[in-house]
């Protein structure tokens, strides 16, 4: 295992940060303990440098993955040199300050011992990108950035611009975030039993998961695969029918994780059920179809009442979607049952 790090971006922290552990854990590491602490950055352990730049690709609500360079009490001006033998072009800066404003010293420093050790400085388009921070001991630590966020990626799949649309779904940032909760990796049954879009199972595809949803409405079901073909992704199953009673062609199959935003909104339809009585009897039977080590996300009104599972959440982080709606993000973990 190696230390990491990521730069969150500082929109619905709590949820980033449960992202990017959960994130991380797929990728076969997780929430790092002890070692280097540094302010404004999320501490992880993952199997190598490749996973981490995977780990960076994967996230929505991050900015990038970065590994230290400086080794331990090694001042920043050597280690700088060091990385700077190979010529490659660099530049440096500093997380969490904007670019501009005050001279930094040490940025300086850096840039000056990089050229020293046969690199060069490129402002626009380096080659390598280094970060300085400072961790909460006081001592300057000198990162490599080693993966970034595709934001523009998920800009590319905003609801306006897919040929399904409707005004109640999620943004792909926390649909994304979302899957990245339920830990899905390349080859994992994820279920969404309640289909709507095809938000979530697009960005669980987009993932290399294989995707089986359900929804009591055929138009719905056939708009989502509209969007998944627009976006590249393959369904393996989408049922038309009540997710209380449905089956998929395979009645015992199991799911690495279930994974789904409950309906809310006028457009949406409860078939004149309660919508948290609808989404208690849904997500219990469906519970009982993941693996053992699975996991179930379930994106729902902020109403203060848990699921009746085996024990309370991992993670259950309110989120204001827009001015007048607060989802919850509530993360059951079955290998912890209880």
């Amino acid at each position: 295992m190696i230390a990491g790090f990521l730069e969150l971006s500082q929109e619905s922290p709590n949820l980033a940060e449960a992202e990017a552990i959960c994130g991380a854990e797929a990728l076969g590491g997780g929430c790092a303990s002890g070692g280097v602490q540094i302010p404004g950055l999320v501490a992880i352990e993952i199997p190598d440098i490749g996973s981490m730049s995977a780990l960076a690709r994967r996230l929505a609500l991050a900015r990038r993955g970065l590994v230290i360079v400086s080794a331990s009490g090694e001042s920043l001006p050597a280690s700088a040199e060091r990385e700077g033998a190979s010529g490659a072009s660099a530049r440096f800066r500093r997380v969490g300050r904007p670019t501009g404003g005050e001279v930094d010293e040490a940025i300086l420093r850096c840039g000056r011992a990089f050229k020293a050790g046969g690199g060069t400085i490129d402002l626009a388009q380096p080659a390598r990108r280094f970060w300085l921070a400072r961790s909460a001991d006081g001592q300057e630590h000198l990162l490599e950035e080693v993966g970034e966020v595709d934001r523009e990626g998920l800009a590319e799949r905003r609801m306006p611009l897919l040929p399904f649309r409707r005004p109640v779904s999620l943004p792909p940032r926390l649909a994304r975030a979302a899957v990245n909760l339920a830990r899905v990796a390349a080859g994992d049954r994820v279920l969404d039993p309640f289909l709507g879009t095809g938000a979530l199972l697009a960005e669980a595809g987009l993932l290399g998961g294989k995707l089986f949803g359900i929804d009591r409405d055929s138009a719905m079901v056939q708009g989502a695969l509209r969007n998944l073909s627009y976006l590249g992704v393959a369904a393996e199953e989408l049922v038309v029918g009540d997710a209380r009673e449905a089956n998929f062609s395979d009645p015992s199959a199991s799911f690495a994780a279930v994974v789904t935003d409950t309906p809310y909104g006028r457009s949406s339809s409860t078939g004149g059920e309660g919508t948290t009585e609808l989404v208690s009897r849904v997500v219990e039977r469906w519970w009982d179809h993941l693996t053992p080590d699975g996991t179930l996300v379930v994106v729902a009104p902020a109403t203060g009442r848990e699921l009746d599972l085996a024990g309370p959440p991992r993670f259950r982080i309110p989120v204001r979607v827009h001015r007048s709606l607060t989802r919850e993000f509530c993360m059951y973990d079955r290998s912890v049952e209880r």
